[in-house]
C-alpha cells in the first residue's frame, strides 16, 4: 500500500499556522519585557537541567538540590533554589528559559528563549570534557536553533528576534579551578589567561556571527573562595592562585568585549565583575546579612566541602545565612543578591552599563 499524499494546500496551511505559532509566541513575549528571550551559555553556575539528560558524574537532580525551590524539588539546579538566571529572567519579566536538552524542535518554544548550560562546562573544550555539553557544543546547538527560528519567522524577523534577545554568558570557572589545582606558588596565570580569552575571541564573535547583539557577560566570581578550594589550605585561606586568575580572566574579558563593540556598532554589552562583587560579602559577611562565608551549607567532611551535597550530606538549617551552597556554588539568597547588583549597578561591579539598562537598548 502506498503513502499518504498530504495535498500541497495542505502543506502551505501547515507551514502558515506554524509561522503564525511562532509569531504569536513573539508578541506575547515582547509585549510583557523589554527583551523578548533570554539565551543562556555557560557553566553549573548557570545550568538549570542540562546535565540531567547526559551520562555524567556532574549532576544536581537528586536531594537536598533544590531544597528551597518551588515544590521543594531537585530540577539539576547546583543549588538549594533558583540561580542566577532564574533572577534575571525574574528582573526581565519572562519566565527562566528551559534547558535545550528538555526541549522538543519545535521552533516554538525556542522563540522564548533557551538555556544551554552545562554544569562543568569551561571556555576550553578540553575542561570536564566527556561530562558536560562543552561551550563550543553549546554554540552549535544555539546555531541549529537560530537556524530554526530563520525557518520559522523568517530571516528577517528571526534577525530582528535575536538582536532584541539577551544572551547570558557565564563561562570560565571551571577552567580556572582546574589551572589553580594543578600549578605551584609561583606561577603567574598570565600565559593561562590569554590561551582562554584566545579562545574566548572566537566564541563570543561566532555568537555575534549567529545573530547575538545584547551581550550579558557574568565574569568569573572569586573561585579561590569557594570551599573545595579553601580546603586545601593548611590555613583555610582563599587560594591566591585562582583569585589572580580570576581577575586577570575578567579584565581580558572586559578587553575583549570593548573591541569587540568598538568593531561591531550594533553590538552593545555588560560586564558583571562577580569576583569583586562576591568579594565584598566574603570580606563583610555580617554587613550582608550572611554569618558564615567560609564553609559550605550541604556537604561532608572538613568546612562540608570533602565531599559534595548528596542524600547523605549534612546540610545547614538556614540557607539564606550561608553565602555558599555547596563546595561550589553559591546558595539562592546569593545568587539573587548578585543578580541584583548586576541588574539596577553601577560601575565598577558592572560596566558600562547594568542589565536594566541594556535590555532596554
Amino acid at each position: 500500500m502506498g503513502a499518504a499524499t498530504v495535498p500541497a494546500s495542505s502543506s502551505r496551511s501547515m507551514a502558515v499556522l506554524a509561522i503564525l505559532v511562532a509569531a504569536s509566541f513573539l508578541a506575547a513575549a515582547t509585549a510583557a519585557s523589554p527583551v523578548p528571550a533570554i539565551y543562556v551559555l555557560g557553566d553549573s553556575l548557570a545550568d538549570v537541567g542540562n546535565n540531567n539528560h547526559l551520562p555524567t558524574i556532574l549532576r544536581a537532580d537528586f536531594p537536598h538540590n533544590g531544597i528551597d525551590y518551588p515544590g521543594k524539588k531537585a530540577t539539576g539546579r547546583f543549588s538549594n533554589g533558583k540561580n542566577s538566571v532564574d533572577f534575571l529572567a525574574d528582573n526581565l519579566g519572562l519566565a527562566s528559559p528551559p534547558p535545550y536538552l528538555a526541549l522538543s524542535s519545535s521552533s516554538a518554544n525556542y522563540v522564548n528563549g533557551v538555556n544551554f548550560a552545562s554544569g562543568g562546562a569551561g571556555v576550553s573544550n578540553d575542561t570536564n570534557k566527556g561530562q558536560c555539553i562543552v561551550f563550543d557544543k553549546q554554540i552549535d546547538y544555539f546555531s541549529s536553533v537560530s537556524a530554526s527560528l530563520s525557518q520559522s519567522l523568517g530571516q528577517t524577523q528571526a534577525a530582528a528576534h535575536l538582536s532584541k534577545s539577551l544572551f547570558a554568558i557565564t563561562i570560565g570557572s571551571n577552567d580556572i579551578i582546574h589551572y589553580a589545582k594543578s600549578s605551584s606558588a609561583g606561577d603567574s596565570p598570565q600565559p593561562f589567561v590569554d590561551a582562554l580569552i584566545q579562545t574566548l575571541t572566537a566564541q563570543l564573535q561566532r555568537l555575534y556571527d549567529l545573530g547575538a547583539r545584547k551581550l550579558l557577560f557574568l565574569g568569573t566570581g572569586p573561585v579561590g573562595c569557594c570551599p573545595s578550594l579553601r580546603e586545601l589550605s593548611a590555613t583555610k585561606d582563599c587560594s591566591a592562585i585562582a583569585n589572580d586568575a580570576s581577575v586577570r580572566y575578567n579584565a581580558a574579558a572586559a578587553s575583549l568585549l570593548a573591541g569587540m563593540a568598538t568593531r561591531h556598532p550594533d553590538m552593545s554589552y555588560a560586564l558583571f565583575d562577580s569576583s569583586a562583587a562576591l568579594l565584598q560579602f566574603i570580606n563583610q559577611p555580617a554587613k550582608y546579612g550572611f554569618a558564615e562565608a567560609k564553609a559550605a551549607c550541604c556537604g561532608l567532611g572538613d568546612m562540608n566541602a570533602k565531599i559534595g551535597c548528596t542524600p547523605l550530606s549534612f546540610y545547614c538549617s538556614n540557607r539564606t545565612s550561608h553565602i555558599f551552597w555547596d563546595f561550589y556554588h553559591p546558595t539562592e539568597t546569593t545568587a539573587r543578591m548578585l543578580t541584583s547588583t548586576a541588574f539596577g549597578g553601577s560601575a565598577p561591579l558592572i560596566f558600562p552599563i547594568n542589565i536594566r539598562q541594556l535590555s532596554v537598548l
